[in-house]
């Protein structure tokens, strides 16, 4: 063998080992024999309202949507809730560890730089590969067997990717909080003003009692009759009782969500229903999927499954990665610094899978069932969400039109109701006719509150369904690798 031949042998295995490498890399995709089909999103008209489906008014809900009720109780309740209830604590935590979980995940792939140093007292074997320095031998170098050696400098490692939510989850928890908050809140107005109904009923009950008694007292009557508005009265009664103790569990559910102690609960006080301003828009689309912080959420977690099918992906392909070292290293701490002493270490990495046993399809293979099932949970609580806006506002549809008619009723009573006390006012009838023609208007009016607190949860139902204020920024279509 020449010179020249010698010299280029190197090159030529260097070559053949290079080229065995690219063409396992090349042929790398076909170790993937099982990744099946991406099920399919939902598509754009499954997000729609049926054609009947309508109410007075268009749009969707303003970012501080319980701000149009203009009540400044409610408004210091929700604030409270968003702020420090116990629930809203857990998510912004969990939030602060997901986003900790990501940067040490991102971390992973940059540039990684550490400073070593090292002192290390070592008896070197006289058997093994560095058997030479086991001599006491001055004049050739060695000083054996014992060695204090030492190493200072810089280490590096770069991993290179050759192939290349958080606000969603909390915003899903301030629309639960606020519409929870408000609903328990006009609970309690409602409940409060079917208490001051039923007081006025109490009244009325109350004067036929004592009239019952008199007539009863001078013979006129039975004491039947007495009794009778006796029961009604206890009736009446009974119906304040139960109203009241639900406004007490209104307040301590209130009180347990915004995570307030036992005398920390601020005093509300009553006041009017506010004017119902619910609004349904005349198309839904993917603007519902932009709106609704809860699909977001469940968006990521489907776009996560999407990287994760990915990253199996690319565990069939060559992994590149490099390593370096910069220092001095040296046998004896007095060569430690000197300039023979330093050390330079460049060490480029190839690594390409060819027999895995299995294992790389397997994981592909769960990655994308994985996805798939999360695709498919996606769909679902898509489909439901239309569902939701669907019946929410087919049953405010609904209510409308029974406070609609009942208020006509109402307005008739009230006619009559009227007449009776401008019968005994002139003297053309008694008193207690006057106060009987009162209970059937009480009636009828606390039949219209009733409705009016039913449009009223509705109403913020049919914002909760709608997303609240929360608008996202991303992209709404799903598009599965």
């Amino acid at each position: 063998m020449n010179k020249r031949e010698r010299f280029t042998q190197p090159l030529f295995i260097l070559r053949t080992v290079l080229s065995a490498l690219v063409g396992c890399g090349l042929a790398g995709c076909a170790l993937i024999h099982h990744d099946s089909k991406p099920m399919d999103a939902i598509r754009p008209e499954q997000i729609r309202l049926p054609d009947d489906i309508h109410l007075a008014r268009d749009g969707w809900p303003s970012a501080r949507w319980w701000a149009g009720y203009g009540d400044p109780q409610l408004d210091g309740l929700i604030e409270r809730a968003l702020t420090s209830a116990p629930t809203m604590l857990v998510a912004r935590g969990r939030v602060a560890q997901a986003q900790s979980d990501v940067e040490l995940v991102k971390a992973g792939t940059n540039l990684q730089v550490t400073a070593l140093g090292a002192i290390d007292r070592e008896h070197v074997s006289g058997n093994g590969f560095l058997a030479p320095f086991a001599l006491n031998e001055p004049a050739a170098g060695f000083t054996g067997p014992w060695y204090t050696s030492g190493i200072v400098g810089l280490g590096a490692s770069l991993d290179v990717d050759l192939w290349g939510k958080q606000r969603a989850q909390v915003a899903a928890i301030e629309l639960e909080l606020s519409t929870d908050v408000a609903q328990l809140y006009y609970g309690i107005q409602t409940t409060y003003q079917v208490i001051e109904l039923l007081q006025q009923s109490r009244e009325v009950a109350a004067f036929a009692l004592e009239t019952h008694q008199a007539r009863a007292a001078r013979g006129l009557e039975p004491q039947t009759q007495t009794q009778e508005a006796r029961a009604a009265l206890l009736a009446v009664q009974q119906q304040i009782v139960v109203a009241q103790g639900q406004v007490r569990q209104f307040r301590e559910s209130l009180r347990a969500m915004i995570g307030a102690s036992a005398d920390d609960l601020p005093v509300i006080q009553p006041v009017p229903l506010p004017p119902l301003q619910a609004a349904l828009p005349s198309t839904l689309s993917y603007e519902l999927l932009a709106r609704r912080p809860d699909l977001q959420a469940m968006r990521w977690y489907v776009q996560a499954s999407f990287d994760r099918i990915d990253a199996a992906k690319a565990a069939f392909y060559p992994s590149f990665d490099i390593k370096a070292f910069f220092g001095v290293n040296a046998l004896h701490l007095s060569d430690l610094f000197t300039h023979a002493s330093q050390q330079i270490n460049l060490i480029p990495g190839l690594y390409l899978p060819i027999f895995d046993g299995g294992s790389l399809n397997a994981n592909l293979g769960g990655a994308r069932s994985a996805s798939n099932t999360l695709i498919e949970q996606y769909n679902e609580a898509v489909l439901d969400a239309v569902r939701d806006v669907a019946a929410t506002g087919s049953r405010l549809q609904d209510l409308d039109a029974q406070a609609e008619l009942q208020t006509q009723k109402t307005q008739a009573i009230s006619f009559v109701e009227q007449s009776a006390e401008g019968h005994y006012r002139s003297g053309l009838g008694s008193r207690f006719a006057a106060m009987e023609a009162r209970e059937p208007l009480i009636e009828e009016r606390l039949a219209l509150l009733r409705i009016n607190g039913q449009q009223l949860s509705g109403e913020i139902a049919l914002t909760k369904a709608l997303g609240g204020g929360y608008r996202s920024d991303a992209k709404v279509a799903l598009a599965p690798h």
